[in-house]
């Protein structure tokens, strides 16, 4: 089948201009930025006064299977990805059970093979027993090793120190860290409970002060550290403080052994937001205060932060009733990253064409995606059509994570996606998600 997308205005690789782009079945077959073609297509897609971006590659989401398929599965965070011009996920392990064994990593994949609309791949999930299995991944299928340096689901906590030394020196793949240091967490817990008479849940507005900055810098530090010490690859998940982008350097990501992540909740949300959206904006690690917002923001483009995600991570509005302890935490994200990422650039936080290095181009450099992540002949046609003028409003029915809710409800955006395209087919066209419709695995070069 040979498809045309016409007349767009095609952001990639640093420059935008008007262009056509031509598919032939999976792939990219030409990128015209003139099109005087009057060679016959199968279908054309006129896209005039729409703009072409790369699809979105998230390298951080947690689609709740196996095992807690009630709020979230892999079949229905798809709709809502494609939805939002996500093309490619990268899931995490904290399922239940947890993916810390090769035949549970293979489970994934066939539940994936079997409903997965969008292309994918798991992470691999560090233990302080599992050690000796990390040599014998496949490393052109499992884009990394999830290490949990702080609170996470199961056995998934690895609080030894030599545990995580061994890890670090072992693991032939990229090591994604979640950072926060449960020893500072849990002596601001018994502080608060000292300090309001042994209470066992606070107001959500706390949050942030027991998940505090320190608990994330002293961690990533530590992360930072044994990296240096073995030469590992890092990328430190959800960087949410000013103070631990002072871990991280400037400097193209190709020439990078540790590298930061920074994800949609902790760019567009502050700690002066618990008072309207409560705890609809947990999430560990916490949001933050305005100046470490602006922080973020600004490393958008200081070349501090390589890579934004969304960390989506649905749990049911029951699930979220509580405070700063009993609520779950976690947010459902991964429809709004790209239109938030662009409403930033509208609001002059960050150029148009640096989106797709953040969301598309350095999540495929980062991982070694092999065809992926830019338009380009020869690539995958993993591409997202939107609109600059839509100016719509979140509203129940627009969105289409499993937990039914967002904390972008009825919120006012000025972009919208209107049509993702996966391995050239269509997957989301206007408010419909394509049944029918299924993605490939990742691949991964191995240099």
């Amino acid at each position: 089948m040979k498809t045309i997308i016409r007349n767009a205005t095609i952001v990639n690789e640093g420059r935008q201009f008007i262009g056509s782009v031509v598919i032939e079945d999976e792939m990219i077959q030409e990128v015209l930025e003139s099109d005087d073609t009057t060679q016959y297509y199968d279908l054309e897609i006129d896209a005039t006064g729409l703009y072409l971006f790369p699809g979105v590659i998230d390298d951080h989401v947690h689609f709740r299977e196996p095992g807690m398929t009630h709020k979230a599965d892999i079949a229905s965070e798809n709709r809502t990805a494609a939805a939002g011009g996500v093309t490619s996920y990268m899931e995490m392990p904290n399922t239940n059970p947890p993916t810390t064994t090769l035949n549970l990593l293979e489970e994934k994949f066939q539940i994936a093979a079997r409903d997965s609309r969008v292309n994918y791949s798991f992470y691999f999930g560090a233990t302080n027993d599992n050690v000796e299995t990390l040599p014998i991944l496949d490393r052109t299928r499992v884009p990394g090793v999830k290490v949990f340096m702080g609170s996470s689901t199961g056995n998934m906590l690895v609080d030894r120190t030599e545990s995580l030394y061994r890890i670090f020196a072992t693991s032939p793949l990229l090591l994604m860290a979640h950072c926060e240091n449960t020893g500072i967490i849990e002596a601001n817990i018994r502080a608060f409970k000292k300090k309001y008479k042994g209470q066992n849940d606070f107001p959500v507005r706390y949050h942030s002060r027991i998940r505090s900055v320190e608990a994330c810098y002293e961690s990533s530090a530590l992360a930072v550290q044994m990296a240096k010490d073995t030469g590992a690859r890092l990328h430190i998940a959800h960087v949410s403080t000013a103070k631990e982008l002072e871990l991280f350097e400037n400097k193209p990501i190709e020439e990078k052994k540790i590298t930061a992540e920074a994800v949609i909740a902790h760019l567009m949300f502050t700690t002066e937001d618990y008072d309207t959206l409560g705890t609809r904006i947990k999430c560990n690690p916490s949001v933050k205060t305005p100046e470490d917002r602006a922080a973020l923001r600004e490393a958008l483009t200081n070349g501090l932060i390589d890579v934004v995600a969304t960390d989506h991570a649905p749990h049911l509005e029951s699930e979220k009733l509580g405070g700063a302890l009993r609520a779950a935490s976690g947010m459902p994200m991964i429809q709004f990253s790209l239109v938030s990422m662009l409403e930033l650039s509208e609001n002059g936080i960050l150029p148009i064409e640096r989106i797709p290095d953040l969301m598309s181009h350095n999540p495929a450099k980062l991982f070694h995606i092999e065809k992926r992540g830019f338009i380009r002949p020869g690539y995958y046609a993993d591409l997202t059509l939107v609109d600059p003028e839509a100016n719509w409003q979140v509203r129940e029915g627009r969105y289409y994570t499993k937990c039914g809710w967002t904390p972008m409800d009825e919120r006012f955006f000025k972009w919208r996606v209107r049509r993702t395209l996966i391995n050239g087919i269509t997957a989301y066209s206007d408010g419909i998600v394509v049944d029918g419709v299924r993605g490939k695995e990742l691949r991964f070069q191995v240099s």
